[in-house]
């Protein structure tokens, strides 16, 4: 399924705090943040993102490096995986940069530890030898802002989360501010959209601005294809169609989800393991990208024995 991958093409990403849409508790916080490293003139606080994926950790990142006037050095969690990666990285950054580390909950031991004095004393110690002649040498970092994103807050331990200074949740969008994004995103890409087109696809995006664009992004390809003048609710229904998505957002992998809990099991309660291995998906998938709508729009709740539908759920399931 398209929508489960990440999209290319042009950078729809705003590029400061005033451009960006939503979020409007963390956007006050963030200028704040930002206004008092300029007035200070040099960072002194480290920041963390988190909540559901696509929503926007990776887009404030970016524009907290440019408000701050620095460059941002991008990296995982998981692609750190020895303490000279991370060493690497630090001795190619300078003042006012910012180091961002999606899915930092994924960091090795050793590089978490070594990454403490980083953030607290922008120093890094470095371990040169081995056995008893082995020695520390401390060596000087630039004052950098580093910047964590996680989908899973519960998994970092508690001294990394304990040495940021701003831990701020990004949460799943109002459907209007979806609407403002697409109009935002559909001028960058010089497409027309119609407001009940963009309507529709806010509605059909789980309110997420990753796959408002993606089905934007889709649907201008039908507009280019078929030589239209504007995307309008005609063509979108096309495009549904073929990305089987409903008018909840509900896409196959959702369906399959629901209709095993509802047919397969009937509905009694079952662990994300069976689920995943009946859908012949990971588990990550499931609890990071299907579960997390089913439960905002209460189709799905979590017992202490399993997953089990709602009455809304089985209600929608009837008349589908």
């Amino acid at each position: 399924m398209s929508l489960l991958t990440k999209g290319s093409g042009e950078n729809l990403r705003p590029k400061f705090l005033k451009d960006y849409i939503g979020q409007r508790n963390v956007v006050r916080t963030l200028k704040l943040f930002i206004d008092a490293v300029n007035k200070r003139g040099k960072p002194s606080e480290h920041i963390l993102f988190y909540g559901p994926p696509g929503i926007g950790k990776t887009t404030l990142s970016y524009i907290v490096a440019n408000e701050l006037k620095g460059e941002i050095k991008v990296t995982s969690g998981a692609t750190i995986t020895k303490t000279g990666d991370l060493a690497a990285i630090l001795t190619n950054l300078k003042d006012n940069d910012v180091l961002f580390i999606d899915e930092i909950h994924r960091l090795p031991k050793a590089v978490e530890e070594m990454l403490y004095p980083v953030m607290e004393e922008y120093a890094l110690d470095i371990i040169i030898g081995k056995g008893p002649s082995a020695r520390t040498v401390r060596l000087s970092v630039p004052r950098i802002t580093i910047i964590g994103a996680t989908t899973k807050l519960a998994l970092l331990s508690a001294p990394l989360r304990d040495r940021f200074g701003l831990l701020l949740r990004i949460d799943f969008y109002q459907i209007a501010e979806v609407v403002e994004i697409v109009k935002r995103s559909a001028k960058i890409l010089g497409v027309k959209v119609s407001d009940n087109a963009a309507m529709s696809i806010a509605v059909r995006s789980r309110r997420t601005p990753r796959l408002a664009n993606r089905i934007l992004k889709r649907a201008r390809d039908i507009l280019e294809v078929d030589r239209l003048s504007q995307i309008d609710e005609a063509l979108l229904n096309k495009l549904f169609e073929l990305l089987e998505i409903d008018d909840i957002g509900l896409i196959d992998i959702d369906k399959k989800y629901l209709k095993i809990l509802s047919e397969k099991f009937n509905n009694q309660p079952i662990g994300v393991e069976t689920i995943a291995a009946a859908l012949s998906e990971d588990i990550r998938t499931i609890e990071e990208f299907v579960e997390p709508y089913l439960l905002q729009i209460g189709f799905i709740k979590k017992t202490s024995r399993g997953r089990q539908l709602t009455t809304k759920a089985l209600s929608h399931l009837k008349y589908t």
